[in-house]
């Protein structure tokens, strides 16, 4: 069964996990990785989501606040070999809620042209295209997407 913490980037599963998504990034981004990787720190992340299974990670994402109204969500990652398990979903969910806790009133976030699974399962869970927000505008490789909490 799948669990959710609620804890903070210096948590020890959250940063394997966060590891194990650049590698991954740093190949399907290829010559772009770098552009990407400047915006993907998580020293200044103060909210992560780790799910669990019999005590293992075997998922991640993140929030940063963007604005008063907004917060981003950062570093959502399943492995391979956990994907089409709903972990992501219940990472999104964890967030969501998480997120309308603090008091934001929606999530915005960004993902890349070489992550078609991100897109979809974004999508479906009820996101909304968007302007290019900050760093991404004008960045033909990104999409970015909200939703309202």
């Amino acid at each position: 069964m799948v669990q959710l913490i609620r804890t903070n980037n210096t948590h020890e599963g959250f940063r394997s996990l966060v590891r194990d998504l650049d590698a991954e990034l740093a190949i399907r981004d290829g010559d772009d990785h770098d552009f990407y990787h400047q915006f993907n720190g998580i020293e200044s992340i103060p909210y992560v989501v780790v799910a669990t299974e019999l005590e293992n990670p075997i998922g991640c994402g993140a929030l940063k606040p963007f604005d008063n109204r907004y917060i981003e969500v950062k570093r959502v990652y399943t492995p391979p070999n956990q994907r089409g398990k709903g972990v992501a979903r219940a990472v999104m969910q964890g967030l969501e809620i998480w997120a309308k806790e603090l008091g934001y009133e929606r999530c915005i976030l960004e993902t890349g042209i070489n992550q078609p699974e991100a897109i979809a399962l974004y999508k479906k869970l009820g996101y909304q295209p968007m302007e290019n927000y900050g760093q991404y505008a004008g960045v033909e490789t990104s999409y970015c997407f909200q939703k309202r909490l």
